[in-house]
């Protein structure tokens, strides 16, 4: 038994909290293992709930991600064992690996009813979330890894268990690596992100098959109030505008240049442009200090529009906000010259070699071969165009003797430069192009700035490869993997909350580096913070060390308790004498 006391003491040892202090009192405010056990049957035969457990294992991955087989001995060092009141050596990887099974027949619900939980408490602005996807590798054999289809049946809200788990396929990081996708519905505002909702697909789905996944999912279990959805090209197809357009939704999202390229050329000069308001943080900076270098700019134009919803065949209005951004024009023309610099210097260098007569380059497959491989999937490539001339009988006479290893090559290798070409695609460098639904009111410089605002999603999942680290972990079916993923989701809301709280604390007054303080900035001011293990006469007594001015102060913010006031509320007092 453990228990908070003061006395003789036969052995003391440490243990170190870490950024648990902080991880605890937000797995309890997000109420995660009551939500868990409400939505999985209690097993009179378990010690501990799956709840419970899944709690520690979230603790785990926000504090020290390792793999399972592991947990007991974090448990033992970090002192979660005498916050949660789970004993170590209850925590191994096979009772983990149960609460994860448990876990995957209702992963949706319960994700969506921690995510209903979090928009209450936390009041998270509804109104607009924007949807990304990413990869996540995994290694080893997963034979159940089945393909699933496209569109997949929506279970009754009670149940996940029919839905499959995500096809892990073969990646393309290495040639052992297998994937998986996964795509997150986050909350944007000038906080930063909250991640809410999520969906694991396949590793050959593609955008536009994750967000209508994604939508379905969303309305069955959320059913949100009308909201406007924010995504990437990627995700962008008549369809999807048409389904959220049904379900009484907006959209904005960039769209394929190509698609749209022809409609900004008909009406380019009829365009009216004006600054937009948006500037990066950076480019902030160079304004407030007067700063010398380049000040870049993005200038809006609306085109009024029209698409067809490819089932009904109604016709949906919209609006085509086209963007230009004179850094991305930058950037267009430096890739361009690099890329035309490459291929002519490897195409002179194919012209050398043909002339010197080779053998390696005598053969015209092998010649065509090299060819394809330079030009590669570089968009340079269209300004080029070469071939194989045949040298006449008197060019061949008039040739010089082919030195060692060469023999009189038969023809002449040609390639031509479309100048014209490279000038028609430069008039288009710096533009792109959006794509809305949205109501009028919402203008295009509002709209283009919370566009803009993807980015913070972007940088959510640099978490799942980072601070939450899918790996180290070790898990022997898709059914796990999948769990394992979900349970990272309710991870990521928890971590991007703990900024926002943060930032909303702060004083108006303070730096800006409090007011812009991230997770991981808080979770390594508390990288240190121990708890103290003492064994007496009576057990074993737990008490934590004094926290610094600074970890006090950030608890403070947050409104969290202290360790001391936690490992009073959990454990019995060392009785009085």
């Amino acid at each position: 038994m453990c228990i908070s006391w003061s006395g003789s003491v036969l052995h003391r040892a440490a243990c170190n909290l870490g950024p648990l202090a902080v991880v605890a009192p937000l797995l309890e405010q997000m109420d995660v293992a009551a939500i868990i056990d409400r939505h999985l049957p209690p097993d009179p035969q378990l010690e501990f709930s799956h709840g419970q457990v899944l709690r520690l294992l979230l603790g785990a991955r926000l504090s020290q991600p390792l793999a399972l087989v592991n947990i007991p001995r974090w448990a033992e060092e970090s002192g979660a064992e005498y916050l949660w009141g789970i004993p170590a050596d209850k925590l191994n990887d096979d009772r983990l690996g149960r609460a994860l099974d448990a876990f995957f027949t209702q992963r949706h619900s319960i994700l969506a009813s921690v995510a209903a939980h979090v928009v209450h408490t936390y009041r998270l602005p509804m109104n607009r979330l924007h949807y990304d996807t990413t990869h996540l590798l995994l290694c080893g054999s997963y034979d159940g890894a089945t393909p699933i289809a496209d569109a997949l049946p929506l279970p009754p809200i009670t149940s996940s268990a029919n839905f499959p788990p995500a096809h892990i396929t073969h990646g393309y990081a290495a040639s052992d690596a297998k994937m998986i996708h996964a795509g997150l519905c986050s909350v944007v505002d000038d906080l930063g992100a909250v991640p809410i909702f999520g969906h694991t697909l396949s590793g050959n789905h593609n955008g536009k098959t994750g967000i209508a996944q994604q939508f379905d999912l969303l309305q069955n279990y959320l059913h949100p109030e009308p909201f406007l959805m924010i995504s990437d090209r990627g995700t962008y197809s008549a369809a999807h505008v048409a389904r959220l357009q049904r379900a009484g939704h907006a959209a904005l999202c960039s769209v394929p240049w190509s698609d749209f390229k022809s409609l900004f050329h008909e009406h380019r000069e009829r365009l009216f442009w004006n600054n937009a308001s948006y500037l990066s943080v950076e480019q902030k900076r160079r304004r407030t200090c007067n700063s010398s270098l380049p000040k870049e700019r993005h200038e809006l134009a609306v085109l009024r529009h029209q698409l067809t919803d490819p089932d009904t065949g109604e016709v949906i209005p919209c609006r085509l906000i086209f963007v230009f951004s004179s850094a991305d024009q930058k950037v267009c023309q430096a890739e361009r010259e690099r890329s035309i610099a490459k291929i002519r210097a490897g195409l002179e260098k194919i012209t050398q070699s043909v002339a010197r007569g080779h053998a390696a380059w005598h053969d015209p497959v092998q010649i065509h071969r090299r060819v394809v491989k330079l030009f590669g999937e570089r968009g340079a490539a269209r300004y080029f165009r070469w071939e194989l001339v045949p040298l006449s009988a008197a060019e061949r006479a008039a040739l010089p003797r082919p030195q060692r290893g060469c023999r009189p090559p038969t023809h002449r290798f040609v390639f031509h430069f479309d100048e014209a070409a490279t000038q028609l695609d430069a008039n288009d460098d710096g533009f792109s192009a959006l794509l809305t639904t949205a109501p009028l009111t919402r203008n295009a410089d509002t709209l283009f700035s919370e566009f803009k605002q993807q980015c913070y999603v972007e940088q959510a999942h640099h978490q799942w490869k980072t601070p939450l680290a899918v790996r180290p972990l070790f898990l022997k079916s898709p059914e796990r993997i999948e769990s394992l993923v979900y349970l990272l989701k309710i991870a990521l809301t928890a971590y991007h909350l703990v900024q926002r709280l943060y930032r909303q604390a702060v004083a108006d007054d303070a730096p800006v580096a409090e007011k812009r303080m991230t997770t991981e900035s808080i979770f390594r001011a508390f990288r240190i913070c121990p708890l103290v293990k003492e064994a007496t006469p009576l057990g074993c007594v737990v008490h934590p060390v004094q926290l610094t001015h600074r970890q006090r102060r950030m608890l403070d913010l947050l409104n969290y308790p202290t360790p001391a006031q936690t490992i009073a509320r959990r454990l019995p007092r060392y009785p009085r004498e």
